[in-house]
């Protein structure tokens, strides 16, 4: 799968993925990281998430990846409405390396192909929350992304949120991820475990049953 498939979605509003307020299952379990206030999240292929919103309105600072500027210029758009006039700033963007960032009051997005972000760009952070990217590349990706994701994080806790679900019955993204990949991209580095699980009620995209899992991974 190309960038030029998600440039396209962003640039045609297609984008029925996207979440408005912060996914149920964040709220409910981000707890389980054990983060202090003020810690920084890091959110691969974020793109504009209602979930930033909510992460910032809690207290933490996020650091984001995505490959859309349209999404990112969104991000930044909306961010005003939904939270107080604090976070309600123009950004300034720059360029780093491939990428450009965009920086405002406790958060920056990075631009671009993920695969050029480094661990020097992306800086320190705390711990990964990934609800709509491992899940968003197909099978033959999914392995060099989580192996960057440990590299340019140090290996740092995640918070992964994914689709378990007959993949035979519906053509992906969002992919099937089962217990098995998680371990076979996660177990080397991590201790991992299903915390939480729910239904897709209606079914995913209202054609197969699939359900939603969460899944804890902490470093060795």
């Amino acid at each position: 799968m190309e960038p030029d498939f998600w440039l396209q979605k962003w640039q045609d509003k297609e984008i029925a993925f996207h979440q408005v307020a912060g996914n149920p299952l964040l709220v409910k379990n981000f707890n389980a990281l054990l983060l202090a206030p003020g810690s920084r999240v890091f959110v691969p292929l974020c793109g504009k998430t209602g979930d930033i919103a909510w992460l910032l309105a809690n207290g933490y600072r996020v650091v984001g990846a995505e490959l859309s500027n349209i999404a990112v210029e969104e991000l930044f758009a909306e961010l005003s409405f939904k939270l107080s006039a604090e976070w309600g700033i123009t950004p300034t963007v720059s360029s780093v390396g491939k990428l450009q960032q965009y920086i405002a009051v406790n958060i920056d997005i990075f631009v671009g192909n993920i695969f050029d972000l480094t661990a020097d760009m992306l800086g320190a952070v705390d711990a990964i929350y990934d609800r709509a990217a491992l899940v968003a590349l197909p099978a033959d990706m999914r392995p060099a992304y989580t192996r960057h994701l440990i590299k340019i994080s140090h290996c740092v806790q995640q918070l992964v949120i994914c689709f378990d679900y007959e993949q035979a019955l519906l053509a992906g993204p969002p992919f099937a991820i089962n217990a098995n990949e998680m371990q076979q991209h996660y177990a080397s580095a991590y201790q991992l475990g299903c915390i939480d699980s729910a239904e897709v009620v209606g079914g995913l995209k209202r054609k197969c049953p699939a359900e939603e899992q969460v899944w804890l991974l902490v470093n060795k």
